[in-house]
């Protein structure tokens, strides 16, 4: 699928001091998991950690027609994958530093760290992965204490 690689290296040209490496391994990753009726709608790179100096840890993460997906390439063998199911995001938080930015990403089970993202890149992500997940929520019934 060179679709997704394609979307990320558009989005690192019009970013270029977002942190990424690797980008096709990790993208293999991902295309390695995305079903064969699903469509990337976006993506982008960025530190799948917390601190700003620790430049190691890309990722990719793919919007996709039905999910969000997280890929990252181990060096040596193997790799990590995270899958988002709109039914799992609760909330999305931006935090823009000096140089770079962060994304949080809070889901039903953990908290997603996006980090050393350009700050210019910020709007456009949370714009994108916002108004996706808010679109797809409405899709699923609303879930009452008389129901659990």
């Amino acid at each position: 699928m060179v679709s997704l690689y394609l979307k990320v290296l558009s989005f690192k040209t019009k970013y270029p001091l977002t942190i990424g490496w690797r980008l096709s391994s990790h993208c293999r990753v991902i295309e390695s998991h995305i079903n064969p009726d699903e469509k990337v709608l976006y993506a982008f790179v960025a530190q799948k950690n917390e601190s700003a100096l620790d430049i190691l840890n890309t990722c990719v993460v793919a919007l996709t027609d039905k999910r969000l997906l997280i890929g990252h390439k181990r060096l040596l063998f193997g790799y990590f994958f995270y899958s988002i199911t709109p039914d799992m995001f609760n909330d999305l938080q931006v935090k823009m530093g000096i140089i770079w930015g962060k994304v949080y990403i809070d889901t039903i089970r953990e908290l997603v760290i996006l980090s050393n993202i350009s700050r210019r890149a910020l709007i456009e992500i949370e714009t994108k992965v916002s108004a996706y997940m808010m679109e797809q929520k409405k899709l699923y019934p609303l879930r009452s204490k008389a129901n659990e």
